[in-house]
């Protein structure tokens, strides 16, 4: 499940986050478009899914626009493993900031998910505060490698609990316990950067 540290994995984010900048230029709805999740600290195992996010002033509903830019590179909006697969339709609300339940809305989209080039694209509100943690995550454990090493022990021991499951999404709900114990520290850390 999980991978060591791929240098490569920056460049395909790199590259993927490009074309959907062209793709999406033409609809001028995106504030940001970032390099988030695992992959993006150098250093930390992962699965071999580049994770992306794009910021956007209005989450685009589905099947207009914004869903034909991002198919014509090869994203697909994301159906989730099961009906309540997490972080497929909306993120799990968490954290100091209390905001309008729609802001924790969201959109997913795969993109060879079975290829050598998986990718997952997070689109979010720039009004998230999901948004922002992701950012302020990665690069809380950019900056403390004590923290890094500390969740990569941690993503070992869930992965490991979690190598038989028909998908990741156990996996993925495993992992929120680290949020639990580190939310309050990076997310001070963000504001204050």
């Amino acid at each position: 499940m999980l991978r060591p540290y791929d240098p490569d994995w920056p460049v395909r984010a790199a590259r993927l986050l490009s074309a959907a900048e062209r793709a999406l230029a033409p609809l001028e709805v995106v504030d940001a478009l970032e390099h988030i999740g695992s992959t993006s600290v150098p250093g930390l195992a992962a699965k071999d899914y580049v994770d992306l996010q794009v910021r956007v002033r209005e989450l685009p509903e589905p099947g207009g626009d914004f869903d034909e830019a991002l198919a014509s590179i090869g994203f697909v909006p994301a159906v989730g493993a099961r009906p309540d697969s997490p972080g497929v339709h909306r993120d799990v609300p968490r954290g100091s900031e209390v905001v309008p339940d729609e802001l924790w809305c969201k959109r997913l989209f795969v993109h060879d998910v079975d290829g050598p080039r998986a990718a997952i694209l997070h689109v979010r509100s720039s009004a998230s505060p999901w948004a922002r943690y992701t950012v302020w995550f990665r690069d809380w454990l950019r900056a403390h490698p004590a923290a890094r090493d500390r969740y990569a022990s941690f993503k070992a021991g869930a992965a490991a609990e979690h190598a038989g499951d028909a998908d990741f999404d156990d996996y993925t709900r495993a992992k929120a316990a680290f949020f639990d114990e580190v939310q309050e520290q990076f997310e001070a850390w963000g504001r204050s950067r």
